[in-house]
């Protein structure tokens, strides 16, 4: 006797479902059994990976029942999801905000208004620039200022895995600002991408 459509389309939203729940709710440091950390142990973290990778290989369990196959393809799929976030920089330190409800969806961020000034200013130059050499100061300026938030994510993150709860959280917030002056400057520079290409 075979299933019809109606459950088949049932069991599918329902392990859709469980995944994404799985997915949402587990920790990647837990799941790794290591310390929440912006610069977590390359070669520590790339073991883990290979050693999750041979435990929860599907092939292992292919005589195992149907709901201990789907356990190990929903730990398989954490696995991968954890290895790709936790050893990407960028995606690391988005999740460890997003862990700590730093990056909520629609949230405007409160950028200060000294950085909101001085954007609008290199704006408001970058609509009237007439020629390359006035083109190659701002970029000059839009790097520094790059560089300037990228030096501070570095101090902010080194020994952040050490630091007592209270010092954690001001820390957070620090690298929380550095995060959405870059997401803030990344439309600098792309509109410095499109009036480039004008030269």
């Amino acid at each position: 006797m075979t299933a019809s459509p109606t459950s088949l389309t049932s069991a599918l939203q329902s392990l859709i479902s469980k995944l994404f729940f799985y997915l949402c709710s587990m920790n990647y440091f837990e799941f790794y059994g290591i310390e929440e950390s912006f610069t977590p142990d390359a070669a520590l973290l790339k073991k883990k990976f290979y050693e999750l990778s041979k435990k929860y290989h599907p092939d292992f369990y292919a005589n195992e029942s149907e709901d201990k196959q789907q356990e190990i393809l929903e730990l398989s799929t954490i696995n991968n999801k954890a290895y790709q976030t936790l050893s990407d920089p960028y995606k690391r330190l988005e999740y460890v905000l997003s862990l700590h409800e730093l990056l909520k969806e629609g949230a405007k961020p409160q950028l200060p208004a000294d950085f909101l000034m001085e954007m609008m200013d290199i704006n408001e130059r970058l609509m009237e620039v007439d020629d390359a050499k006035e083109l190659g100061h701002i970029t000059a300026e839009v790097l520094a200022v790059e560089d300037d938030i990228n030096q501070k994510i570095i101090t902010a993150t080194t020994g952040y895995a050490h630091l007592n709860d209270t010092a954690k959280e001001e820390r957070l917030n620090e690298i929380a600002d550095c995060y959405f002056r870059q997401k803030y400057l990344l439309r600098i520079k792309e509109s410095l991408n499109t009036f480039a290409s004008r030269f």
